[in-house]
């Protein structure tokens, strides 16, 4: 895709974040924290092209706004452009975490998943056994209201915002470290007798632009719920793998980030050995951490189906508190 078409198309994403009319100085702003450095007179620029090409509207002084046909642009955007995303996005927020194991102080990494107001309680009772289990990253949480504000994104009319602890949260903790963490990918893990067992179906983060959990909640392919409740069953898992050198600190580490009800590393391997089935690179140990969204897979499977985004914001860990 030509460079002009791609910033065209990184211009078009930034207006289709906003229900607003959003203008060339706010969108230059986000493009530089997402890494694209525009001027507010190249946005201009872009906006002109995209005005012309029915992609977006003027809503005078206040900005620009998608049409029908900008809607269906992001929709249909080639799926070449979109690949790699999720582990840019996982790079880019392991990166922005500050949270220091030592003050208890910082930022983490927060899922955001949005439930109907009148099915929150009875969708939160099906979460909490999945929250206060090994399989969910942590049971601490943040609620937002309707019209409750979470970075540029707003909770609508009706609806329940839940934020839960990403996994990547993880990844940043111990790059705070100086432990470089390479996410290989993610899926479901079959659980048998309460222990992970293996992979059975797995997406690699480098060749999708959808966090691969969230497709298989949408795909009714977890039995989350089942496997708190049996101790058998699938649920979401990602593998990460760091310099096998660090392999004492890391477990250090993740002891340390329990204390602070951060935890879900459910399986760690040795030095060039194989875990769950799945090989490893010399020099490299693997772990597995479970799925952040476990808790919403619970709650799908339940009948209180809603609509997550993986990785959506930054949250400050002082403002959460236990489910």
């Amino acid at each position: 895709m030509p460079e002009a078409s791609r910033k065209g198309l990184a211009v078009l994403r930034i207006i289709g974040r906003h229900d607003e009319a959003v203008g060339a100085t706010r969108i230059a702003r986000e493009l530089r924290e997402k890494g694209i450095t525009l001027t507010e007179r190249a946005v201009r620029y872009h906006l002109q092209a995209l005005d012309q090409r029915g992609l977006t509207v003027g809503q005078g002084r206040a900005g620009r706004q998608l049409t029908e046909a900008g809607r269906r642009e992001l929709a249909n955007a080639r799926v070449a452009d979109k690949l790699g995303l999720t582990l840019a996005r996982i790079d880019a927020l392991s990166y922005q975490t500050t949270f220091d194991i030592e003050t208890g102080h910082g930022q983490v990494i927060l899922n955001l998943s949005l439930f109907r107001q009148a099915e929150f309680d009875n969708a939160l009772k099906v979460m909490r056994p999945v929250f206060n289990s090994r399989y969910a990253t942590s049971d601490l949480i943040a609620v937002f209201g309707p019209g409750q504000r979470l970075g540029d994104r707003s909770v609508p009319r009706g609806m329940i915002g839940l934020g839960t602890v990403c996994s990547v949260s993880i990844n940043g903790l111990l790059l705070t470290h100086g432990i470089p963490v390479n996410s290989e990918f993610g899926g479901l893990i079959e659980v048998s007798g309460h222990e992970p067992a293996r992979f059975t179906d797995i997406v690699r983060y480098g060749g999708t632009s959808v966090d691969p959990v969230e497709l298989f909640i949408q795909a009714c392919a977890t039995s989350a719920g089942d496997t708190i409740a049996t101790g058998n069953g699938k649920l979401g898992a990602g593998m990460r793998t760091c310099p096998a050198i660090a392999r004492e600190q890391v477990l250090g580490l993740i002891d340390e980030m329990a204390a602070w009800r951060l935890k879900g590393v459910i399986a760690a391997g040795r030095e060039n050995q194989p875990l769950l089935e799945l090989d490893v690179e010399v020099g490299r140990m693997a772990f597995v951490v479970a799925a952040g969204l476990n808790p919403v897979a619970a709650a799908a499977e339940a009948g209180h189906k809603a609509v997550s985004e993986a990785m959506a914001v930054m949250f400050d860990y002082d403002d959460l508190e236990p489910v």
